[in-house]
């Protein structure tokens, strides 16, 4: 086959083409710190990489869930301790009015501070956050507690569940009607009334009825508080899993920077090799032949 000029000149400027073209991706590489930067380049990596970045997005919702449920269950766990500590006030109070020493006097101021703490305790019932009333169930927009209605308690006891890992749902809310229940309320009120009134043989009855009700605060804030650990290790299980898939998404998507950096120069010099030789090529003319 007969080489020409011409074939010998388009041969070197599409070499040079080419050569301009891996300097310039490795330039795009070095400038963007990605092996690719479309899919066409890598269809592999570009399949891998969305797998991965769906993975990591999946966490991060996850994440987010966990501290929703952080939220309902710390503030459960705050108010039930609230409770407990009301009902012991409670409890105290009751003992102390079942002593013969006390007058009717002393048994009414008790039984003006058993009301103030029956309301301390409903305040506690009809905690919002968010506002949302975190122990009505799945009726979150509406208070469990109102004394002025009948039944005074809701009897929603529908759990509210959150998702915090790939097909694991878990109950948030704490069984409301376990704690803050319409016996409670009238034990409460009947407490309240036996002081007003002066049954002493009703205080010895009542403090075992305390006793019960406190036993129920203290039951349910022992399954939240299970339920709490249970969130702490899914949370640290996620966090592992963040770590891991950035790590993955990174060794698939991120340039070896100090690679890159070699085989731009390399391509430098085998670009200006190729320039030099391409000189020498296309250097001669008709006027050097008719000298």
């Amino acid at each position: 086959m007969r080489v020409t000029q011409s074939m010998l000149t388009n041969n070197m400027l599409r070499n040079l083409s080419d050569s301009y073209a891996r300097m310039g991706k490795y330039q795009e590489q070095l400038a963007t710190g990605k092996k690719i930067s479309r899919p066409s380049d890598d269809p592999v990596v570009a399949m891998k990489g969305m797998n991965y970045r769906t993975q990591l997005t999946e966490v991060e919702q996850f994440k987010r869930n966990l501290g929703e449920m952080h939220n309902w269950m710390d503030n459960s766990d705050a108010a039930l301790d609230k409770a407990t500590q009301a009902m012991q006030r409670v409890r105290e109070l009751t003992i102390q009015s079942s002593n013969d020493t006390y007058s009717d006097e002393q048994r009414g101021n008790i039984a003006k501070e058993i009301a103030q703490l029956k309301e301390h305790i409903v305040d506690i019932a009809n905690t919002k956050v968010n506002n949302k009333y975190i122990f009505n169930g799945s009726d979150t927009l509406n208070p469990p507690v109102n004394l002025e209605s009948n039944p005074a308690v809701s009897e929603n006891q529908e759990a509210v569940n959150i998702e915090i890992s790939k097909g694991v749902l878990l109950k948030a809310n704490i069984n409301p009607t376990n704690v803050f229940s319409e016996n409670l309320f009238n034990d409460l009120n009947a407490l309240q009334t036996a002081l007003e009134e002066g049954g002493e043989d009703a205080l010895d009855r009542m403090v075992e009825t305390v006793d019960s009700h406190i036993n129920n605060i203290i039951n349910e804030r022992a399954d939240l508080g299970a339920r709490m650990n249970r969130v702490d290790l899914v949370e640290d299980r996620l966090a592992q899993q963040e770590v891991t898939a950035t790590r993955i998404l990174s060794e698939n998507e991120d340039a070896d920077i100090e690679k890159v950096i070699t085989n731009l120069k390399t391509q430098e010099s085998v670009h200006r090799a190729a320039l030099g030789v391409g000189a020498r090529i296309i250097q001669p003319t008709l006027m050097d032949f008719l000298r």
